[in-house]
C-alpha cells in the first residue's frame, strides 16, 4: 500500500511528459479477509493504455528471426532517455529499467516509461536497499551491495536496453547475482580497485583472479551498430557511476541522426 501511494505521488509529479505513462486516477478496493483474520484493502491504479511492450516487440523480432531496425532503436532509446533526463531530474531514480516496464503506442512508436513502484527519491547520505532493479538489468554496485546509491543505477539498466535493442536479447544473462556479475566481468573485463572503490567504497579488498581483458563494444554488439551507438553503451554500462551519470548530459542527437 506505502509503495503504490508512493509510486501515485511520483506519477503526479511526472505528469505532463510525452515519455512518462499517464496516471487517470487511483482507488480503492477491499482485499476480503485473509489468512489470519485481517482485512484489507489494495491501492489500484487507472493508466493511460499503450497496445505493447518494448518486450514484446523485441519477443515478436526474435520469433521472425529478424533484427530491429537501426530506426526504431534509436527511436525508442532517444525516447527512454529524454523520459529518464526528466525523472532524474526531479531527483528520482526509476530503479527497475526493463523492457517490461517500457510501453509502445504500436501506431505512432511512442515509448513511455511505466511501473514506478519502486521508484526512490534521490536523498543524499539516506541509504537504500541494494536489492532492487531485476537482475539483467541490475548496475554492479548493486551487485556488491552499495546502499548509498544515485540515479546512475538507471542508466547502467538503459545501457542494457541499449544493447538489447541492437542484439535482440539480454547482453547479460547471469543464473543468479553473483554470475551476473560474472557475465559483466566477461564483457567489461576485471575491475581495478579504484572502480570497486567507486562501486561501493566498503566492500572488502579483493582480487578478481584471472584478470579478464574487456571487449570492444564493436564486437560485442556483433558489428551491428555504429560508432556513435557503441560510444553511447560504454558510456553508461562502465563500473564507474560517476562516469555512467554524464549519460543524462550527453548529447543524444547521435540518436537522432542517420
Amino acid at each position: 500500500m506505502q509503495e503504490k501511494d508512493r509510486e501515485v505521488q511520483i506519477l503526479k509529479e511526472l505528469d505532463g511528459h510525452p515519455n512518462i505513462v499517464t496516471l487517470h486516477g487511483a482507488f480503492l478496493s477491499d482485499e476480503g479477509t485473509s489468512s489470519n483474520g485481517q482485512s484489507g484493502t489494495r491501492l489500484n491504479l487507472v493508466l493511460e493504455y499503450l497496445s505493447d511492450t518494448l518486450h514484446r516487440v523485441i519477443k515478436h523480432y526474435n520469433q521472425t528471426n529478424s533484427k530491429m531496425e537501426a530506426f526504431y532503436v534509436k527511436l525508442y532509446q532517444f525516447q527512454l532517455m529524454r523520459g529518464l533526463a526528466f525523472i532524474h531530474g526531479r531527483g528520482i531514480a526509476h530503479c527497475d529499467l526493463k523492457p517490461q516496464n517500457l510501453l509502445l503506442d504500436g501506431k505512432s512508436h511512442t515509448l513511455k516509461i511505466c511501473d514506478f513502484g519502486t521508484a526512490k527519491r534521490m536523498i543524499f547520505g539516506e541509504p537504500q536497499r541494494s536489492y532492487m532493479v531485476s537482475r539483467y538489468y541490475r548496475a554492479p554496485e548493486l551487485i556488491l551491495g552499495v546502499t548509498s546509491f544515485t540515479t546512475s543505477v538507471d542508466l547502467w539498466s538503459a545501457g542494457c536496453v541499449f544493447a538489447e535493442l541492437i542484439l535482440g536479447q539480454p547482453l547479460f544473462t547471469g543464473k543468479d547475482g553473483i554470475d551476473q556479475l560474472v557475465q559483466i566481468i566477461k564483457v567489461l573485463g576485471t575491475p581495478s580497485t579504484q572502480q570497486l572503490r567507486a562501486m561501493n567504497p566498503n566492500y572488502p579488498e579483493y582480487e578478481f583472479t584471472p584478470s579478464i581483458t574487456p571487449h570492444p563494444w564493436e564486437k560485442v554488439l556483433r558489428g551491428w551498430a555504429p560508432v556513435h551507438a557503441c560510444d553511447l553503451v560504454a558510456l553508461m554500462l562502465t563500473y564507474d557511476p560517476v562516469m555512467s551519470s554524464a549519460g543524462d548530459s550527453v548529447d543524444f542527437r547521435v540518436l537522432r541522426g542517420n
